[in-house]
């Protein structure tokens, strides 16, 4: 059998073999998947209505996790990047890692369009050509059109890296390097289309402003590689693969730079927004402060910026090189930045609605259920893909052409 044929075989035969552990873990994600299938149904058979969505908030958790994992998949470049153009060879060793991360995260955000939609039978229409594909009016097409590729990108560049590795070639450098600079490149163009979909909407004055896409390209390359730093502790603690300290480093140091430009644009745009306190700060003054008695959304608001404020001081701080803290800093940051930019970012865009309406969102259970079922099947996609590249890279995965 040829190795072309052999390679996702063997790939995927060897991700999915593990101690007792490893399938512990899957189980319990298992569980999500189970819990997913059942709000979906209610969703196909009952419609949108079992979700918390109303007229005035007509975006809620779906597109919220959607926003937030665009950048987590944006984010591969801060390893991708500087392992390949800046010669880091401690970088390069992982960077392979770096993309499974962002297809996995992608897969999870195409997951929440099509939640989003509602209608499985209707995602034809996000197909150009086939579909009523609303291109170049829609953003939202624009926004699936640039994941599309980046997902393809990854899969090109991480499976021809893996492949080559697998059959004991050398890489062919003219032909995978250019690959590997449009995939850095469309790493930003895929979170810039994505605070473009939300940022030319004049009638939501919250999100009308045009720091909105370098806003969350910095949170991005915060939260993205805190995920990042967690995976390789994981793969470290639990593999033969060494990642050495300096990995970890490097990457907290990107974080440290992007988390503190994240953290004086929320805070600039807090001045600019309630210094003249106009109409048009409504939307910021409910998040924050709550406005005729609905006030949900104000203590996310500020566990968010505790969160995010303690870890990026904690970053400062030569705890970032301390192994067992470094975990705890990233798990804050990486919620902190969850929750900025879905129930402190979307949320309150929609309340005051265009015709000065008040209202509050509350999901559902099944759109919770939904919700947490994504994110375990992209825990699944990730770990499998995790598994299958740390066995490429140590070559317990290698062709053997006796088979």
């Amino acid at each position: 059998m040829s190795s072309k044929t052999r390679f996702p075989i063997d790939f995927f035969s060897y991700a999915l073999k593990g101690g007792a552990q490893y399938y512990a873990w899957l189980a319990f994600l298992g569980v999500f998947v189970l819990l997913w299938a059942v709000g979906n149904y209610y969703q196909l058979t009952e419609g949108m209505i079992i979700t918390g969505l109303t007229d005035q908030t007509s975006w809620g958790m779906y597109l919220s996790n959607f926003v937030f994992l665009v950048g987590v998949a944006a984010a591969a470049v801060v390893v991708v990047f500087p392992a390949y153009f800046y010669k880091q060879e401690d970088l390069h060793k992982v960077a392979v890692l770096g993309e499974m991360v962002a297809i996995a995260a992608v897969v999870m955000c195409m997951l929440f369009v099509f939640a989003h939609m509602g209608r499985p039978d209707r995602l034809w229409h996000i197909i150009p050509v086939i579909g009523i594909y609303n291109w170049p009016h829609s953003m939202l097409t624009w926004d699936v059109m640039v994941l599309t590729g980046y997902l393809i990108l990854n899969l090109v560049c991480g499976g021809y890296y893996l492949y080559m590795k697998y059959a004991g070639k050398p890489l062919n450098k003219s032909f995978y390097m250019p690959m590997i600079l449009i995939a850095c490149v469309w790493a930003l163009s895929i979170h810039t289309v994505t605070a473009f979909l939300i940022s030319t909407m004049p009638s939501r004055p919250m999100w009308f402003h045009s720091v909105m896409p370098i806003k969350f390209i910095t949170t991005a390359f915060a939260a993205g590689p805190a995920l990042i730093i967690l995976c390789f502790l994981t793969v470290r603690k639990h593999t033969k693969m060494d990642i050495p300290d300096s990995v970890f480093h490097k990457i907290s140091h990107f974080i440290t730079y992007f988390l503190g430009m994240a953290l004086f644009l929320i805070f600039s745009e807090v001045v600019i927004e309630l210094y003249p306190s106009t109409e048009h700060s409504f939307g910021l003054q409910y998040l924050m402060f709550g406005m005729a008695g609905l006030d949900k959304l104000v203590p996310w608001f500020w566990t968010a910026i505790v969160l995010m404020v303690v870890s990026f001081g904690l970053l400062l701080s030569p705890l970032r090189k301390n192994f067992k803290v470094l975990p705890w800093i990233c798990v804050m940051l990486f919620v902190g930045i969850w929750i900025d930019k879905g129930m402190g970012l979307l949320l309150p865009g929609f309340s005051p609605s265009p015709i000065g309406e008040l209202s509050e969102y509350t999901p559902t259970m099944l759109e919770l259920f939904v919700v947490i079922g994504n994110y375990a099947i992209g825990f699944i996609v990730l770990t499998l893909l995790m598994k299958g590249a740390v066995g490429v890279v140590l070559g317990d995965v290698k062709y053997d052409q006796s088979k």
